[in-house]
């Protein structure tokens, strides 16, 4: 049985803990704040119920083998989750409006025919084909495997068979970005372009410069379907904190890990922010990348031989340069109608305008930003049937100034969705970039993005495994990236090259 030191709940960090604890290892887990969960946080108040971080999820597949491979109670006996439907409402700048049916490609090629006109169903189904070319290719090695010594092969290698663009006594072109396929690909129909997109942006990232391989993002929502958790997606997190409990996994909140202690080259413990030393056999870090590093620089325990800092993994850099979130709490009288679409997206007018001023030149607020309006049908986030809980969330720059105009501005805009709006409020709470930092550590409020091949490495993630021996990288920051799914891959990774060594090779 091997001591393990894990660094930080969030969700990667927990799914680690709870199958290393069925591994027969001691497991303890030191999070700097009081509570678990990272980014899947949850506002309470007067009987209103918000998430602050992720409101849907995607691939439960994830969390359904957790709760197998952890114990006898599988995931929906735990949590309750619902397909929402539709998947979500578009409301394009145009004007016009269409509601994607979820999980169902057949669907959405009808409903964007009805709403778009005939042939752009079409459209959007054969680059779906492609996109789940791109799938096959890239879903073992950038979600259900440990990061390739040879990661440069993904980096060079681009899995999305873009289609040849033959232009008259010119060379042909192919699509080497998200926007560039909505330009070749899907006849440049501004509101196909808009659709494809905006996966890009909720995801932190520019469609002019994601690679084609951003294509999965669309790919494995629509494919796999949209999921809402009866008390929100912090009851998913609070599922998973009470199976590492039932694992025997220990907790110690508030306990800010100051150093991560290196001998012999091999990660031995920790030293905690009050001088605690806590010895370990393994240590599992599940922390963003300047935190990682401030805990390595000066790891120069007994043994090392060196006063050179050890730093965090080699290999893949970590992503930078990544956008937050702005979120918006609103707490409504009167009733959620019938019908009501539980997220509902209002595309910008001026997108290019949108993307140089969350991607720069020109880094601000956009004035008029995508916004993901959401509206669960939950009993859980409200106090009663004649009132209504509403999330805003729109994708910001990183360390972005809110001001209180900023924020009427999206209220105003979210009345496209919820007729009313501003005559129904009762109160509001605002998340900012800054708000972000501080719940997860990452600087400016970033919002870690999922993996991709291409883009020269670029969208890869650091390793599981690390430059020190014994030190394991967990978390949206670590392979495979950001979001709720890879997360949870990514605590399954490390609990794999712990349990099994550098041999394990991910699930079959």
């Amino acid at each position: 049985m091997a001591r393990i030191v894990v660094i930080g709940a969030g969700m990667g960090a927990m799914t680690a803990a709870a199958r290393l604890a069925v591994a027969g290892h001691r497991v303890v887990v030191h999070e700097r704040s009081r509570t678990y969960g990272g980014a899947v946080g949850r506002v309470e108040r007067d009987g209103f119920g918000f998430d602050t971080g992720p409101a849907l999820l995607h691939l439960p597949a994830v969390y359904r083998d957790l709760f197998v491979k952890t114990g006898k109670q599988p995931l929906e006996d735990c949590v309750e989750l619902s397909q929402v439907e539709p998947a979500v409402r578009h409301v394009f700048a145009d004007g016009t409006t269409t509601d994607l049916p979820n999980a169902s490609r057949a669907g959405v090629s009808d409903a964007l025919d009805a709403a778009l006109g005939s042939g752009a169903g079409d459209l959007w189904s054969a680059f779906m084909n492609r996109a789940r070319e791109a799938w096959d290719r890239t879903r073992r090695p950038l979600l259900e495997e440990p990061l390739w010594p040879n990661w440069q092969v993904l980096a060079d290698r681009e899995p999305y068979p873009s289609v040849a663009r033959r232009r008259l006594l010119r060379k042909e072109r192919r699509a080497a970005t998200l926007a560039e396929i909505g330009a070749y690909e899907l006849d440049g129909e501004p509101r196909l372009c808009a659709l494809l997109e905006h996966f890009a942006l909720a995801h932190g990232l520019d469609p002019r410069a994601a690679p084609a391989s951003a294509a999965v993002l669309p790919y494995l929502e629509q494919t796999f379907g949209s999921w809402s958790v009866r008390g929100g997606l912090r009851a998913l997190a609070d599922a998973v904190h009470e199976r590492c409990l039932a694992r025997r996994v220990e907790f110690a909140f508030g306990s800010a890990v100051a150093r991560i202690v290196v001998k012999d080259g091999r990660a031995a413990g920790v030293e905690l922010a009050d001088g605690t030393a806590v010895d370990a056999d393994f240590v599992v870090a599940g922390v963003p990348p300047r935190a990682l590093e401030a805990m390595l620089s000066d790891a120069t325990g007994p043994g090392t031989g060196t006063s050179t800092p050890v730093r965090a993994p080699g290999g893949v850099p970590a992503q930078s340069g990544l956008p937050s979130r702005l979120t918006v709490l609103l707490a409504l009288r009167g009733a959620r109608p019938d019908g009501t679409p539980h997220r509902t997206v209002l595309h910008t007018p001026d997108r290019a305008d949108e993307l140089d001023r969350v991607f720069g030149p020109r880094p601000g607020l956009p004035a008029a930003p995508t916004l993901a309006v959401l509206r669960p049908d939950d009993p859980a986030s409200r106090p009663d049937a004649d009132h209504e809980a509403v999330t805003l969330t729109a994708t910001v720059p990183a360390g972005a100034t809110v001001t209180d105009a900023d924020v009427r501005g999206l209220v105003e805009r979210a009345e496209a969705a919820v007729p009313g709006l501003r005559e129904r409020l009762l109160w509001h709470e605002v998340r900012t970039p800054a708000d972000v930092e501080e719940t997860t550590g990452a600087v400016g409020g970033a919002v870690p993005a999922p993996a991709l091949a291409a883009a020269g490495g670029r969208l890869l993630h650091p390793a599981n495994s690390t430059a020190v021996a014994g030190l394991f990288a967990a978390g949206g920051w670590a392979h495979p990236g950001g979001g709720l799914p890879h997360a949870g891959m990514s605590g399954t990774l490390v609990a794999g090259l712990i349990v099994e060594g550098p041999e394990f090779r991910g699930s079959q």
